[in-house]
């Protein structure tokens, strides 16, 4: 078991854990949006943001890795679970539900393009590809997807998905998960309709979004 943190290494381990998450919540909203603005949300001072993350794109590098690493864990997750005998399309449609639920194609959609990804952050892509390509393997192998379902297409639908942004934070969610359910129905093999989840959005929701942002 690992010692406690010192008072002062704590409060920095806190500060950090609330400027990922402002962060997050700010350049997801706006790309553009100036570092001040995260420490701002984060509740802390800027001097001590830059002390953690010198520029914004080290702090948007930080998002980028620890999208990727949450997303990995999924996909490996879902690897080994077919390896040791998982049915292939139950595991396959956990990965999709949970890659949706993690909401980490969000950053995706947000961040690409704005910065320079570092080394570290291609070769966490290149293993995530890797783990990709064998899930989707296996569950071809196993007749239970359609056969012209390609690892491109999974990142556009996630990508879709991710667009979904009607109501509030639960209501999003529950929207996601309705649309995945009507995109894994047209992925499995034999078809099959599933009973939606939630319901869609109305007309008040859907003129919601067109409210200005405070």
């Amino acid at each position: 078991m690992s010692a406690p943190l010192s008072g002062r290494r704590a409060q920095a381990a806190r500060n950090d854990g609330l400027i990922v998450e402002a962060a997050r919540e700010v350049f997801v909203a706006d790309p553009t949006a100036p570092i001040a603005a995260v420490a701002e949300r984060a509740g802390v001072g800027i001097s001590a943001l830059y002390r953690r993350y010198p520029s914004k794109e080290d702090l948007l590098r930080k998002l980028c890795a620890d999208g990727l690493a949450l997303y990995t864990a999924i996909v490996e997750k879902a690897v080994d679970a077919i390896t040791s005998g998982g049915d292939p399309w139950e595991v396959f449609a956990t990965f999709m539900r949970d890659v949706v639920a993690a909401d980490t194609h969000s950053i995706t959609n947000a961040l690409a393009g704005t910065f320079t990804p570092s080394p570290e952050l291609y070769e966490m892509s290149a293993r995530a590809g890797k783990l990709n390509d064998e899930l989707l393997a296996r569950t071809h192998r196993a007749g239970v997807i359609r056969a012209d379902l390609e690892i491109g297409d999974l990142g556009a639908l996630f990508g879709q998905l991710a667009s979904v942004g009607v109501g509030d934070p639960a209501r999003v969610a529950d929207l996601r998960q309705r649309y995945l359910t009507i995109i894994l129905d047209g992925l499995r093999v034999p078809p099959v309709t599933t009973d939606l989840p939630s319901h869609a959005p109305t007309l008040e929701e859907r003129a919601g979004q067109w409210t200005p942002r405070s």
